[in-house]
């Protein structure tokens, strides 16, 4: 029985302050010889990287149990011989797909509960770990992955991992779990364990996300996040990073209180203080933050309360320094570079296009077995991006055209044949897998491509560049609300149509239609592009022009609430 005043909070801080451990009874029913883990197993399976889903597909006879496990790459970065024993792991415990995830991770799909430790275990063999990849912690740190973006891209991704390791939870139990095979003697008394040092004994009141941006390139969609570090660059030195807090883009339908949330540039500081004003913002929405309402309860929601000033107050109180003012930074894009591009070092990188991150094989397009070969062949250092795609990093110039031939031979090419509109595509995974999906997201997003590709074709428009982005509940996994089209699922086969994000990431998108069918997605479409054809600015973006000249005159549309 639960004391009193923890029947007060949510369900899952009632857990966590009772458990601060995160280990739950996980150990135990590992070895029970079940399907699945109980109700509350399942919330504290979180913080150790593994959501327990069903496939939906075949529910009408019966849940079959299956987990998917998420890795924490910071930056998105791994080894050769790590992207390989992932490929392994997806065949020998997975259903045979990698997953990259909008966080610059992978996920392993349809791994069964008696298949977890081992799939666990052996990444952490490999070095790579889950353990806050899911659940009310600081999430993958994400950082620019391309090369050549910046001379400080490295630079960056270092500090990156650093910071990744600072905001990781110190609890004992993944080790014991995942790696020892071990588990609590609850028959035995269990002397109090100590409460987190950063986290404290009830971890955080939701996730917090943590991202690197250098402009003018917005890699990663750094307005979306928590908190995000945009580093300022200046007489060829960095020089520090403005800070940016409260992003998100979750929401809930017909949740006014809830809503997408585009993060504020609070102030400038200097590389020394990086570690501690993540730690300073991380411990506000700590304590701030709700934890009486889940859906309320993340850092974005505190900042637009309590205000920027208060925030600012406050991070400065807990720093111990003033904030210098803000300096001067523009992005003027987002998204990743694909093909090949030479590197600082006399090397190259390979961008490859993922749609939707699925790396799996498919009739004449053997995407997942060309790319072991040549990561196996050459070793190349790989990178996830934000965008779901993937870099082949550090290649020497002589290994290119071989690269190019087991492509080939797979029937992928490194010139990325697709339009521009699919390359700048993302979707969420969705049905059958996540549990929280309403409607069809990445199972239906290409086929709506291959309609909108015919549509712009018909129109003259086929070299436009428009971002589409789609998921398959508000939650918003693929950043659905910065994109230019965003569609939103809302029921089976329907879905809001959001228009007028900008292709910089730094204006959030209006609802124009709050409900329509797959099948009216594009004739809803049609008319506006129509308009975009005869009435477009020269040089004009879709985006900019739903947000000019078709959001404010269409009496369906409307604003995201509190932004």
């Amino acid at each position: 029985m639960l004391p009193q005043e923890l029947l007060k909070l949510t369900k899952n801080e009632a857990l966590k302050t009772a458990s601060p451990r995160l280990a739950g009874s996980i150990a135990a029913a590992l070895v029970d010889g079940t399907d699945r883990f109980s109700d509350e197993d399942y919330e504290f399976l979180k913080f150790h990287g593994v959501y327990q889903q069903d496939d939906r597909d075949k529910r009408k006879t019966g849940k079959q149990y299956m987990m998917m496990v998420r890795t924490r790459f910071p930056g998105g970065v791994l080894t050769g011989r790590q992207y390989a024993a992932c490929d392994d792991l997806s065949d020998r415990y997975g259903n045979g797909t990698l997953r990259i995830t909008t966080r610059q991770d992978f996920q392993f799909h349809g791994v069964l509960k008696s298949n977890l430790r081992n799939t666990i275990h052996a990444l952490n063999e490999e070095l790579m770990t889950t353990i806050a990849a899911c659940g009310d912690v600081a999430r993958n740190v994400m950082a620019p992955p391309t090369p050549a973006a910046s001379p400080f891209v490295e630079l960056i991704l270092e500090q990156a991992r650093r910071l990744s390791d600072a905001l990781a939870p110190r609890s004992s139990a993944y080790h014991s779990i995942w790696i020892d095979g071990t588990e609590l003697d609850l028959k035995e008394p269990q002397p109090t364990p100590e409460p987190d040092p950063l986290y404290g004994r009830a971890y955080l009141p939701r996730k917090f996300k943590v991202a690197f941006a250098v402009p003018p390139v917005n890699e990663v969609d750094i307005y979306a996040n928590d908190l995000g570090f945009v580093a300022i660059v200046e007489n060829g030195s960095l020089t520090g990073y403005n800070v940016l807090a409260g992003g998100g883009l979750g929401m809930s339908h017909g949740n006014a209180n809830t809503f997408p949330r585009l993060a504020d540039v609070i102030g400038f500081i200097t590389p020394d203080h990086l570690e501690a004003a993540a730690k300073v913002v991380l411990t506000i929405h700590r304590d701030f933050g709700d934890r009486t309402n889940r859906k309320h309860a993340r850092l974005k929601y505190v900042i637009h309360e309590r205000g920027v000033d208060w925030f600012r107050a406050e991070f400065e109180r807990r720093l111990g320094a003033g904030l210098e003012p803000a300096r001067p930074f523009t992005f003027t894009r987002h998204g990743d570079q694909f093909g090949w591009h030479p590197q600082a070092d006399g090397n190259w990188f390979l961008g490859i296009f993922v749609e939707n991150g699925r790396i799996a094989n498919r009739d004449g397009y053997q995407l997942k077995t060309a790319l072991r070969r040549a990561i196996e062949a050459f070793v190349p250092e790989v990178r996830l991006t934000a965008w779901q795609n993937l870099l082949l990093v550090g290649v020497k110039p002589e290994d290119r055209a071989s690269i190019d031939a087991i492509l080939a031979e797979h029937g992928v090419s490194s010139k990325n044949p697709f339009s521009r509109t699919r390359l700048a595509s993302m979707a969420c995974p969705s049905m059958p897998t996540c549990g929280l999906g309403l409607a069809e997201s990445e199972r239906a997003l290409p086929s709506i491509l291959t309609n909108l590709e015919s549509l712009l074709a018909e129109l003259g428009l086929d070299n436009e560049e428009i971002a589409v982005r789609m998921t398959g509940c508000p939650n918003g996994c693929s950043r659905p609300y910065l994109a230019e089209i965003g569609l939103v699922g809302k029921a089976p086969g329907k879905y809001q149509v959001y228009l007028g994000g900008n292709f910089a990431g730094t204006r959030l998108n209006r609802v124009y239609k709050d409900s329509v069918k797959t099948e009216e997605i594009i004739p809803e479409l049609r008319v506006v592009l129509a308009r975009f054809l005869n009435e477009r600015l020269p040089g004009e973006r879709f985006g900019d022009f739903c947000e000019r000249a078709v959001l404010d005159s269409n009496s369906s549309g409307s604003a995201h609430s509190k932004i």
